[in-house]
């Protein structure tokens, strides 16, 4: 039996708001270059439709890392699956993720990041739960949507490796 999905966010909401953030980035880094860092496998829905946005020079590399195991909360243990290809010495990087909620693991790449010496590290999110969050170091600078603790799905976010190709964000109604 197919899993019941609620719309939480529409495809029409999350394109405009993606515009909105881009244009933001554009006018933060005017005349600079930016490194996109795609966080595997969820975020490359969103930092693709991003980067198509971005009018100032990018660069984009992608980094796999894993904190869950095989459940829906993390475990808190982070393991880098796939590093970067780039370094990142004197870079303006800006991390893009899906969602963030505990910060656990944007915690630790953060700090492993901040080792190759890039000219400043930024976080990009197209989700955000804040009543989530148990590492408060980890603030976001570009943020889509703040969402209420909910299993959300869709434009990248999945439930069990389906539903990440939906172009709206929808919740798991079980």
């Amino acid at each position: 039996m197919a899993d019941k999905i609620r719309v939480l966010l529409t495809e029409e909401e999350v394109n405009k708001k993606i515009s909105e953030v881009a244009a933001q980035i554009n006018k933060d880094y005017e005349g600079k270059e930016v490194h996109l860092i795609c966080i595997l496998k969820g975020g490359v829905f969103f930092t693709c439709e991003l980067a198509k946005r971005l009018t100032i020079p990018v660069s984009l590399d992608f980094m796999s890392v894993s904190s869950y195991g095989s459940g829906t909360k993390s475990s808190g243990v982070v393991k880098i699956i796939k590093d970067l290809d780039e370094p990142l010495e004197g870079k303006n990087v800006i991390i893009v993720e899906d969602i963030i909620d505990s910060g656990r693991t944007l915690a630790y790449l953060i700090e492993v990041l901040k080792q190759r010496n890039p000219k400043n590290i930024e976080l990009c999110t197209l989700l955000d739960k804040p009543e989530r969050r148990v590492k408060k170091q980890v603030q976001v600078k570009y943020t889509c949507f703040t969402i209420p603790d909910e299993f959300v799905v869709g434009y990248g976010l999945d439930y069990d490796q389906k539903y990440r190709n939906l172009p709206y964000i929808g919740v798991v109604e079980v």
